[in-house]
């Protein structure tokens, strides 16, 4: 029998399917926005060091992302990237925080127009930007999971099987250890519990939950 932690309010997390964009112009400076699936800041710094070399002639790079699946566990950050304070990268982040994104870098590429546009300016650009991208963006649900190993007779495949079916659950591996098959699964977090006591009515089968 496994003992779970507190469980979450929700398991489920919303991030993009694919990247997307958006453009905002004042008063001749332009502002392109790139929202980018992205799971790690390596991954993150990357993209904006290759938008920093395919726009030479932009001022300013200024970037917002948020990592991770469990809002505790969040990995946050935003940059300015040389403009006034809070004037660039919190609006960017509010972006992603309004539209309940995680799993995300939104990068904005500002070529500057000859104008000052004011801190008031530049946060009405960079958000309207941001928003922009997204609102053109495919959102998606995913559900934070937990994964079983699970060791059992063949003569329980049938057992197995529709325990998992009923319970809608992804198989990851399946292997064959002489007269026992081996399933690796995962297990959308909210159902785990329920799952593990269900599973030990088959009492045949061994499984552990795996780190």
């Amino acid at each position: 029998m496994f003992i779970f932690g507190a469980m979450l309010a929700t398991d489920a997390y919303q991030h993009l399917k694919t990247t997307s964009e958006g453009f905002f112009k004042d008063r001749g400076s332009k502002f392109y926005a790139h929202a980018i699936p992205c799971q790690n800041d390596i991954d993150a710094k990357a993209y904006i060091d290759q938008f920093r070399k395919d726009n030479p002639n932009a001022c300013h790079v200024c970037f917002a992302w948020r990592f991770g699946e469990i809002e505790q566990q969040y990995k946050d950050r935003f940059s300015d990237d040389g403009e006034p304070s809070n004037s660039a990268g919190k609006p960017i982040f509010g972006q992603i925080q309004s539209f309940g994104l995680t799993n995300i870098l939104i990068a904005v590429v500002r070529y500057y127009g000859g104008t000052n546009l004011g801190v008031g300016g530049l946060i009405t650009a960079y958000k309207t930007a941001s928003k922009s991208a997204l609102e053109k963006a495919e959102i998606v649900t995913s559900f934070v999971t937990n994964s079983f190993e699970l060791l059992f007779s063949y003569e329980d495949m049938g057992l197995v099987m529709n325990l998992l079916k009923k319970n809608d659950i992804t198989q990851i591996k399946q292997e064959f250890e002489g007269s026992l098959a081996k399933l690796i699964i995962k297990v959308r977090q909210s159902k785990s519990e329920q799952f593990s006591k269900e599973m030990t009515q088959i009492h045949t089968v061994k499984f552990k939950l795996l780190i």
